[in-house]
Parts: structure tokens; C-alpha cells; sequence
């Protein structure tokens, strides 16, 4: 692991301790109205957008077995694989939709905390583990899926994703309107 390695993983982690810092903050300071008022710029109400930032981090869990599967995989059967994706991103953005309204009725305001924590702590365990080859290796991915998504990810890239998506959602979040 080389110095820069180390910096890598100490900046990635300090970032998930500011943002579940953050997160829980929001939870703390949100009045039962205002979980209930719609986001900005989404069709979510509040609750299910800090439920989907939530689901932020949850799916890097699975990109992180994605991301390592098919960096050994011949860089055509990546790019084929995110071509296909990206051909299905209608039924995916219904999919992302209709599944944060759900899951945000179990994972609600007075579980998603937990759930946060849990999944910051599994992805931390997770990036102490990466030497800096495994950080650099990566693969195709399907860019109009998300923002966020570039064409070619490592798993750096993918461990940093997340804090990008929940920064952005954050502020379509209509938490404390009057105040």
C-alpha cells in the first residue's frame, strides 16, 4: 500500500463519519411534519429521500462485488454489460422510485439510522481491507443510470460515489422550510 493509498482510504473514510454525522442530524432536527412534506425536485417525500440516500450506500455494498467480478472480466463483456444497463434506465428509474417509496416504509425515520450505521460500518471494514491494486481496479458503467456514474470506475471511484449522491439529495430535502 503506498502513502497515497493510505490517504485515499483515510479520506473516504473520514467522509462517511461527516456524512452519517450528518445524516443523523437531519434525523435529530426533522419535526414529524417535515418528513412528511415532499423533497424538492423529486417525487419523494422526505422520508423516502433520506431513505434513498440511505439506499446510497447500501447499493455500493453490491457495486463493490460487481465492480471486482468484472475488472476481471474482459473489458468488452464491460462495456457490453453497462450498454445493456443503460438500455434499461426507463425500468430502472421506476424500479429506484417505487422502490424507496417501500423500503422507506419499513426503513422509516425511526429505523434508517440504524441501517445507516450498520452499512457505514460494513463499508469502512470493507475499505480497510483493500490494498491500493484493488482500489484501482474497476469497470464500465452505465452512465444514465446516475449522475454520479462515470463511463469507467474503480472501486475508489465507487467507494466515493456515495457521499456525491447523498450531498446531492441533501439539498432537494425540504427539511425546516420556515426556519
Amino acid at each position: 500500500m503506498t502513502e497515497r493509498d493510505e490517504i485515499t482510504r483515510r479520506e473516504i473514510d473520514a467522509e462517511y463519519e461527516r456524512v452519517r454525522v450528518t445524516f443523523h442530524g437531519l434525523l435529530d432536527s426533522a419535526d414529524p411534519d417535515d418528513f412528511d412534506r415532499l423533497s424538492n425536485g423529486t417525487r419523494w417525500t422526505n422520508e423516502q429521500l433520506l431513505f434513498h440516500m440511505v439506499f446510497g450506500y447500501m447499493i455500493v455494498q453490491r457495486l463493490l462485488v460487481v465492480v471486482r467480478l468484472f475488472s476481471r472480466l474482459p473489458n468488452d463483456v464491460g462495456r457490453g454489460f453497462a450498454r445493456l444497463l443503460n438500455a434499461a434506465t426507463v425500468p430502472f428509474d421506476e424500479i429506484n422510485y417505487q422502490g424507496s417509496r417501500a423500503a422507506a416504509r419499513y426503513f422509516n425515520r425511526y429505523r434508517m439510522g440504524r441501517k445507516f450505521d450498520r452499512v457505514i460500518v460494513s463499508l469502512r471494514r470493507s475499505l480497510a481491507t483493500e490494498s491500493g491494486a484493488d482500489l484501482r481496479r474497476g469497470m464500465h458503467f452505465p452512465t444514465r443510470w446516475d449522475p454520479f456514474f462515470t463511463s469507467f470506475m474503480t472501486l475508489e471511484d465507487v467507494y466515493r460515489y456515495p457521499a456525491k449522491h447523498f450531498e446531492f439529495h441533501r439539498r432537494q430535502l425540504t427539511i425546516h422550510p420556515d426556519r
